[in-house]
């Protein structure tokens, strides 16, 4: 059922994307907010608190519901699933904001590109570096593609094998959401009505985030090491630098860059490789094609999960 449920959520995701507005996604924005608003007092235990009511619990709920409707009906359950799915997995939650740079980029338009990539990072086009969006663009849709897609399919799998049904999937973007918001509300100057979120909040969704997304940034970046350049990919993982990014973050762009062949500059990649070439307008077909042979992996690996368990 697992890979049939994945199968129609993708198929009704790209048939009716959600539009980026949409009633379920403000309803759980506002239910963390809610949460913040109600119980951060600042110390370490409301932290704890907080992320608890804000994100376990969500993921507690539909692994409640999931259990509830397997003792009742498949039908139902397999419709819950299709349902938590769509909403938490997919390309077309991001992918108008990939084609719209792609084709600034073309045009050879790069404040258009900036600008589009501002709006998809939701922050000043200042916080653009106008040195090299092609790159910065590729390093985004790439993080975007394991916090939407490939990660949501990790988690689902594990917590699917442990019958919670589709707890993993809101688990995963929501332990994502309560992360990245808090980061980018203490970046940015507070509107008078906007909550700052505390330290402990921050310090608690930031830890929960990566103990939560370490087992699927690495399978994100063996997904792109086998359906890549599987050398180059193992390569960059093994020279790592040190750099002040969020650790499963590098992972999965070092694997990506290596399966790409391409140069990620900065503190992306570790120097060393001999072979990568710098970012060039064609690497974003060819970041398309990976991400899709990395989908058909990760869904040629649930049908035979699916299989092995219709026939044990």
């Amino acid at each position: 059922m697992s890979f049939l449920a994945v199968l129609f959520a993708l198929l009704l995701e790209q048939a009716r994307p959600l539009t980026e507005h949409n009633w379920v996604h403000a309803s759980m924005r506002g239910w963390v907010r809610s949460v913040k608003k109600s119980l951060d007092a600042g110390q370490h235990h409301h932290g704890l608190l907080v992320w608890a009511m804000a994100v376990a619990l969500p993921a507690l709920v539909a692994a409640g519901v999931h259990i509830a409707l397997w003792s009742y009906s498949v039908v139902l359950t397999f419709v819950w699933t299709v349902a938590v799915l769509y909403v938490t997995l997919g390309f077309r939650q991001f992918s108008h904001h990939f084609t719209d740079i792609r084709g600034a980029l073309e045009r050879g338009d790069e404040l258009a590109a900036r600008q589009a990539l501002a709006a998809w990072r939701r922050v000043p086009v200042e916080a653009v570096s106008p040195s090299d969006p092609l790159r910065q663009a590729i390093e985004y849709s790439v993080l975007a593609v394991h916090r939407h897609v490939l990660g949501v399919l990790v988690c689902f799998v594990v917590f699917w094998i442990m019958g919670l049904g589709p707890a993993g999937a809101v688990l995963f973007r929501l332990a994502d959401y309560m992360a990245s918001s808090n980061a980018a509300r203490r970046g940015r100057l507070q509107g008078p009505d906007e909550l700052m979120p505390s330290e402990s909040v921050c310090t608690v969704a930031a830890r929960a985030w990566q103990l939560i997304n370490h087992v699927p940034a690495r399978a994100s970046a063996i997904a792109f090491a086998i359906v890549g350049n599987f050398e180059e990919a193992v390569a960059n993982w093994r020279t790592i630098g040190v750099t002040s990014r969020d650790a499963n973050d590098v992972v999965v762009l070092v694997a990506a860059a290596g399966a790409l062949n391409l140069a990620l500059v900065g503190d992306v990649v570790a120097e060393g490789s001999t072979t990568a070439r710098a970012p060039e307008l064609a690497h974003l077909t060819s970041l398309v094609g990976l991400v899709w042979r990395s989908v058909v992996l990760w869904m040629l690996f649930l049908a035979l999960l699916t299989l092995a368990n219709s026939v044990g």
